[in-house]
C-alpha cells in the first residue's frame, strides 16, 4: 500500500470507529431508556387495572344490592313468582328492565334450583337450569369473576357477581355484571397507548375451543373461543389487534390474573407495550447515524486527500531531487525552511550532498594525481626520447675533442642536424605539454572584484577573453562583434562579502561563463544583466540574472549536460565547464528558467574560514 493509501486508511479508521462506537452505544441508551419508559407505563397501568377491576367489581355488587331491595319490596313480582296469568309475561321482561335500570351489562334472575326465571340480556335464557354458575360466583365473593354468557348473536364476556334475595317464600340469585368488551378495554387501558388484552377467555382450555356446556350448563350456551395472542376479545368474538407497519408488537408485558369461573385455563388481562413506536424511532435514528457516518467518510476522505497530498508533495519533491542525483550532478539543492520531519529529511539530504561533492572533489583529485602521475612518466620518456640521440653527439664530440681536435669541427657539421632535430624536437613536446591545464592554485580571493572586472570589460563592449575550453552556452564561433552597444551589466554586490576559497582564473572562467551566457540570451542586444553577490551560512552566493529569452523545462534539465546546445555553432562546453569547477571548488549551482521570463542561476561556493568580512570593504 502507498503512502497516501495508508494515509487515507488512517483517516478513514479515525473518523469512522469513534462515531461508529458512539452512535452504537448512544442508539442502546435510547433504546434502554425507551424500554424502561415502557416498563413504567406498564407497571403503572397494571396497578391501575388492577384497581379498576376491583371498583367494577364493587361497582356490581352495590347494583346488585339495591336491585335486591327493591324487589324485596315488589309485589308485583312476588305475584309474578306464583306464576300467575300474565304476570307470567311481565316476570320474563323483568330482569331487561332491571337491567337497564341498574346499568348493568347482563342480569340473570335463578330460582333457588338455578333455573332462570328471566333473563336481561338473553330472553330466551328462561327455563334454562344452570346451578353451576350462581355457587362458583358465590365462591369468587366480592372480586367477581368473568363469565361467558349467551346472547342471541353470541356469547359476551362479563364481569360478574352473585346475590342472594329472598322474596316471599322463594330464595333467589341474581347474577350481574358488566360486558367485558373492547370498549371495556379500551376505558382500563386510559389512552395511555398501550395494549390491553384479555388472554385465556372463560369456556376454553389449552386444548380445541369447547362448548361451554359443562361449566354453564344449558346445551344452547355459546362457546367462547381463546384469543390468540395478538387480539382482543369483543362483543362479537375475536378481532385481530392493529399492527404498526413494519414494526413487530413484541415488547414489555405484564399480565393481571383475572379469576374465570366457567373457563379450564387461566385467564389474564395482558398489557402490552408494542415495540413499534420504539422500533419506529431506533429506525430514524439509524437513519441519521448512516448518514452521518457517510458525511464523516466523506469528510474523512476529502480531509485525508487534502493531508496526504499535503504531505506527499514535499516527499515526492524530495524524491525528485534525489533521482537527478549522481557523480556527474551533485548540485542539487535540499536545503529548506521547515521545521517538522520532512526539513530534517531535507537538511539530511542537503548534508549528504555536501559530503558526496567532497567525497567526489576527493576522487577527482586523487584521479587527477594518479593522471598526472602517469603523464610525469610519459613526459619522462617523451624527454628521454629526446635527450639520448643529443647525449649521444655530444659524447662522441667530447671524444673527438679529446682523441682528434682537429676533426671537431667537422663532425660537428656532421652531427648538427641530428642535435637540432632533438631540441626542435624537445621544445615541441613542450610547448604541447604547456597547452594543458596547470594545476589549480586555490588562494583566498575577492569575489567582488573579480566581478567587476567582467562587468567592466562587458561595460566597454569588449570581448570577454576567454581561456581554452570555456566557451559559453550557446556561442557563436568565430562572430563578429555588431554595431550595438553590449547591454549594461548591473550590479549588487555584498560590500562585506567575505573572501571565497578558489583558483582565481578557475573563478574568473565561472564569473565570464555565466556573464557571457546570459548576455547571448538577450535578444537584439535588449534586456539587462544583474549579478549579485551575498553570504549565506558560512557559503557565498552568486547569482547572474538576466532578462532574456529563459528555457523551457526539458532545456533545463539538459543544459549542464556536455555539448548540449541550442544554438547553431555552439559547442555546449562553457556551462558543462562551469559546473565541473563549481563542483571541484565544494560549491554547487542551480538554474531557475521561465520560457520568455529570462534565467537566473545561482552559485554557492565556500567562504574562506581566515578571511575577514571587512577585507572586501
Amino acid at each position: 500500500m502507498t503512502f497516501r493509501g495508508r494515509l487515507l486508511a488512517a483517516g478513514l479508521l479515525l473518523a469512522v470507529a469513534p462515531l461508529a462506537f458512539f452512535g452504537v452505544r448512544a442508539r442502546h441508551d435510547v433504546a434502554a431508556r425507551l424500554r424502561a419508559l415502557d416498563q413504567r407505563r406498564v407497571d403503572g397501568l397494571a396497578t391501575v387495572i388492577q384497581e379498576e377491576l376491583a371498583r367494577q367489581s364493587d361497582a356490581v355488587g352495590v347494583r346488585l344490592d339495591r336491585l335486591a331491595e327493591a324487589m324485596a319490596g315488589d309485589n308485583r313480582l312476588r305475584v309474578a313468582l306464583r306464576g300467575r296469568g300474565a304476570d307470567r309475561a311481565w316476570l320474563l321482561d323483568y330482569a331487561g328492565r332491571a337491567m337497564r335500570l341498574s346499568g348493568l351489562g347482563v342480569l340473570r334472575i335463578q330460582d333457588e334450583d338455578g333455573r332462570v326465571l328471566s333473563s336481561g340480556h338473553f330472553r330466551n335464557e328462561y327455563d334454562v337450569v344452570d346451578p353451576a354458575l350462581p355457587a362458583a360466583l358465590r365462591r369468587a365473593g366480592n372480586a367477581g369473576a368473568l363469565v361467558a354468557m349467551p346472547t342471541a348473536s353470541g356469547s359476551i364476556l362479563a364481569l360478574a357477581r352473585a346475590r342472594a334475595v329472598r322474596i316471599g317464600a322463594r330464595d333467589l340469585t341474581l347474577v350481574g355484571g358488566v360486558a367485558v368488551d373492547q370498549a371495556f378495554l379500551d376505558r382500563l387501558a386510559r389512552g395511555t397507548g398501550l395494549d390491553v388484552r384479555l388472554i385465556g377467555a372463560p369456556g376454553v382450555g389449552p386444548g380445541p375451543a369447547a362448548s361451554a356446556r359443562a361449566a354453564v350448563g344449558p346445551a344452547h350456551a355459546n362457546a367462547v373461543t381463546t384469543p390468540a395472542p395478538g387480539t382482543v376479545s369483543t362483543a362479537h368474538g375475536v378481532e385481530a389487534a392493529p399492527q404498526i407497519p413494519g414494526a413487530t408488537n413484541a415488547g414489555y408485558v405484564r399480565t393481571v390474573p383475572i379469576a374465570a369461573v366457567n373457563a379450564v385455563g387461566e385467564t389474564r388481562v395482558e398489557i402490552r407495550a408494542s415495540s413499534g413506536p420504539l422500533q419506529t424511532v431506533l429506525r430514524g435514528l439509524d437513519r441519521w447515524l448512516a448518514l452521518t457516518l457517510a458525511a464523516a467518510v466523506a469528510f474523512a476522505l476529502l480531509l485525508a486527500l487534502l493531508v496526504s497530498a499535503r504531505l506527499s508533495r514535499p516527499v515526492a519533491t524530495l524524491a525528485g531531487k534525489a533521482a537527478r542525483l549522481d557523480l556527474d550532478r551533485l548540485d542539487v539543492s535540499f536545503a529548506t525552511r521547515r521545521g517538522d520531519e520532512i526539513g530534517t529529511l531535507s537538511r539530511a539530504l542537503d548534508r549528504m550532498t555536501a559530503r558526496l561533492r567532497a567525497s567526489a572533489t576527493r576522487a577527482r583529485e586523487a584521479e587527477r594525481r594518479a593522471t598526472i602521475g602517469d603523464m610525469a612518466r610519459q613526459v619522462n620518456h617523451d624527454v628521454r626520447n629526446g635527450l639520448i640521440p643529443i647525449r649521444n653527439v655530444v659524447s662522441h664530440l667530447a671524444q673527438l675533442a679529446r682523441e682528434r681536435p682537429d676533426e671537431l669541427a667537422t663532425v660537428f657539421r656532421e652531427r648538427q642536424q641530428t642535435l637540432e632535430s632533438s631540441v626542435a624536437y624537445l621544445q615541441e613536446l613542450a610547448a604541447n605539454y604547456a597547452r594543458l591545464s596547470p594545476q589549480a592554485e586555490r588562494r583566498p580571493c575577492d569575489l567582488n572584484a573579480i566581478v567587476r572586472d567582467v562587468a567592466r570589460e562587458a561595460a566597454e563592449g569588449t570581448r570577454l577573453e576567454r581561456t581554452p575550453g570555456s566557451e559559453p552556452e550557446n556561442e557563436q564561433d568565430s562572430e563578429p562583434p555588431t554595431e550595438s552597444p553590449t547591454p549594461a551589466v548591473a550590479l549588487d554586490l555584498d560590500p562585506r562579502l567575505p573572501a571565497v576559497e578558489a583558483d582565481p582564473v578557475a573563478l574568473r572562467r565561472i564569473v565570464e561563463n555565466l556573464v557571457v551566457n546570459a548576455l547571448e540570451s538577450l535578444e537584439d542586444g535588449g534586456g539587462r544583466v544583474t549579478v549579485s553577490t551575498g553570504a549565506a551560512e558560512d557559503a557565498l552566493v552568486l547569482e547572474v540574472t538576466d532578462t532574456g529569452r529563459g528555457m523551457q523545462p526539458d532545456e533545463r534539465e539538459r543544459i549542464f549536460q556536455d555539448f548540449y546546445t541550442t544554438k547553431a555553432g555552439g559547442t555546449g562546453l562553457g556551462l558543462s565547464i562551469v559546473r565541473r569547477i563549481v563542483g571541484d571548488l565544494g560549491g554547487r549551482i542551480a538554474v531557475d528558467s521561465t520560457a520568455g521570463a529570462g534565467s537566473r542561476f545561482t552559485v554557492q561556493l565556500p567562504a574562506h574560514p581566515r578571511r575577514s568580512p571587512e577585507a572586501n570593504t
